[in-house]
């Protein structure tokens, strides 16, 4: 539990794995080009392996990739030298302005799921443990081991009710 919340341990984590993404994906399409910087058709492509990755690697909803129309638009306010192009540093900015809802409903959901989760299982254990039957085996499971299962049920209803939506 303790390493979800150093995964959670806010803008320096987003940024250190914005970072990966964007390096990574930038050399790829640098390298298909064979150019530093990335013109408005580079650019979206780009965009489109972002959010594919984010897609692939961020567990919740599919995120849609952005219009070429947003794009164009936030492309203008982060091409700080006016060239027309993006460079790397330029693609970095651009990426966290484009992505900021979408880790930001990430992390609202890893918190519902992995705070507020282990509090109610605490708090239906000490009321399941009158109910007869149940409540003798209930009472044997330490506390730690009932949140940890019950957070894992939350987790699986979860992927379960977003694969059965699609």
């Amino acid at each position: 539990m303790g390493q979800v919340f150093d995964k959670l341990e806010g803008k320096e984590w987003r940024q250190r794995q914005i970072r990966k993404i964007t390096d990574r994906v930038f050399d790829k399409v640098k390298n298909q080009m064979e150019t530093d910087k990335l013109n408005f058709e580079d650019l979206y492509i780009a965009v489109l392996l972002v959010y594919n990755d984010i897609n692939k690697y961020i567990p919740g909803p599919h995120f849609d990739p952005p219009s070429k129309d947003k794009v164009r638009e936030v492309k203008q306010s982060c091409d700080i030298n006016l060239d027309g192009d993006i460079d790397r540093d330029e693609f970095y900015d651009f990426i966290m302005i484009m992505t900021a809802d979408t880790f930001t409903f990430v992390s609202q959901k890893l918190i519902v799921t992995f705070v507020v989760a282990p509090t109610v299982a605490v708090a239906t254990k000490k009321a399941t443990e009158g109910v007869p039957g149940v409540g003798k085996l209930v009472q044997k499971i330490p506390n730690s081991v009932y949140a940890s299962l019950v957070t894992i049920a939350a987790v699986w209803f979860q992927k379960k009710a977003q694969s059965s939506s699609l």
